[in-house]
This record gives C-alpha cells, sequence and structure tokens, in this order.
C-alpha cells in the first residue's frame, strides 16, 4: 500500500485577480504561499519519497514549499529539481543520478500543466461571463469535452494526464512509493477522474480549492482504498 497526495498550487497573482491563468507562468500571491506552508502543516505526519510537478512556476513553488516548511515530509532527505529536457546546451546536468537515500526527487512535466485556456488567457473571469454569459463560461471552466475558444478542453488534459500517471507516477506507487503530486485544478480533475472512474457529468460538480491536500491510499493493484480531503 502507498499514499498519493495530489494539491493543487496555491493561489496565484492571477487567482488575485480573478484571471483565466491557464499556461501564462504567474507565481504565488502571498496569500499562495501562506496557502502552501499550512499545507506542509496538514501534511506534517506523511513520508513523500518522489514528487511530480507541472512545469509552471505556481506549483513548483507550492511543492517546494510543502515539501520545506515541514523537515519530516521528506523523511531527511534533501528535495531536488529534476531538469529532464533535451537541449545539447545543458550540458548534461539532467543526468546526474543522485542519491536515493538522501534525496527526494521533483520531476517537472509538461505534461501536468495546467488546462489551456486559449483565448481566455490573461482575461477576467467576471468580465468573459458579462460578455458570453456566466453559464457559457461556467461551460467552458468545467464541462468535460467542451473546450474554450482556441484551448482544451478536460478531455483534452486527460489525454495527456492520464497516460503518463497511469505509465510512470503509478509505477512509484505500486512499488510501495509515496508520491505527492503538486498540479493545477484542470490537470489534477483529469487525473481525480480517471483515480475514482467519475463519469464526465460528476465531474461538471468537482471544485479543488488552492493547495487543499487530497490524501489516497492506493493497493498494490493501484486502486483506491481510501480518500480524504484535508480542508479542515
Amino acid at each position: 500500500m502507498a499514499t498519493l497526495i495530489l494539491t493543487r498550487h496555491g493561489q496565484s497573482l492571477w487567482n488575485a485577480e480573478n484571471k483565466f491563468t491557464g499556461w501564462v507562468d504567474v507565481p504565488l500571491s502571498e496569500r499562495g504561499r501562506a496557502e502552501a506552508t499550512i499545507a506542509s502543516c496538514k501534511l506534517r505526519h506523511y513520508r513523500v519519497r518522489v514528487c511530480y510537478t507541472s512545469l509552471l512556476f505556481r506549483a513548483i513553488e507550492t511543492a517546494v514549499c510543502i515539501l520545506t516548511e515541514v523537515d519530516d515530509i521528506c523523511g531527511g532527505r534533501t528535495p531536488i529539481l529534476k531538469h529532464e529536457v533535451e537541449d545539447p546546451n545543458w550540458k548534461g546536468w539532467d543526468q546526474y543520478q543522485g542519491n536515493p537515500d538522501t534525496e527526494l526527487p521533483i520531476y517537472m512535466t509538461p505534461i501536468l500543466d495546467e488546462r489551456y485556456y486559449g483565448d481566455l488567457q490573461g482575461m477576467n473571469k467576471a468580465e468573459m461571463a458579462e460578455k458570453y454569459g456566466a453559464e457559457q463560461v461556467q461551460i467552458w471552466r468545467r464541462s468535460f469535452d467542451i473546450a474554450p475558444p482556441g484551448g482544451e478542453s478536460l478531455e483534452d488534459t486527460m489525454n495527456r494526464t492520464v497516460p503518463f500517471f497511469r505509465g510512470r507516477i503509478m509505477q512509484h506507487l505500486l512499488e510501495g512509493d509515496n508520491v505527492l503530486i503538486s498540479a493545477h485544478g484542470n490537470s489534477l480533475r483529469s487525473i481525480i477522474m480517471d483515480l475514482e472512474k467519475l463519469s464526465g457529468d460528476e465531474i461538471v460538480n468537482l471544485e479543488l480549492g488552492t493547495a487543499v491536500p487530497i490524501v489516497y491510499e492506493i493497493d498494490a493493484n493501484g486502486a483506491v482504498l481510501k480518500k480524504e480531503v484535508l480542508d479542515k
């Protein structure tokens, strides 16, 4: 049995301004950093062995805060950011294998990035509701298979996140490693949809709070045994 911890990043500066963010790389707000610190305290009795984040800074910032504000979460290991890039100018630093006894790898991947919001990115959500209608904007934000103009639907997002989760992250869990994933509302909703076998209609009602850890106990076959939302 292993533990999987999912957390949406803390409040970003554009969350605070009620803007669609998507792939725009916006850092956490002061409140967002505080939320990540609170999440770290909530997770103090868990021991993370490996971490995955998106390539967007707000998710990376949240993960680092969670893993370092309370030292015990890492079990005495030092978090190491793993840059997996194919670039001759990178000079091979990403080939560093590290020491699994003393280091905790944080793998960063664009596969876990937020849903691409296309033409809505950078736009104020309330203003878009006035322009297109609140119902239409809610469909773009929460439906399964309807994409915003020029962007991704949740189904599109799921088509990139779930194969990666099943093919790579699940392997850690099956080997007994506790995993933290720090990502985004929609990239995590797509993974949760797969984990909990939710339908397209059910996923519409799923909202994820900023920096609220969701803890799953995963059995030896990759099935969910228990779920707990640490929102108190």
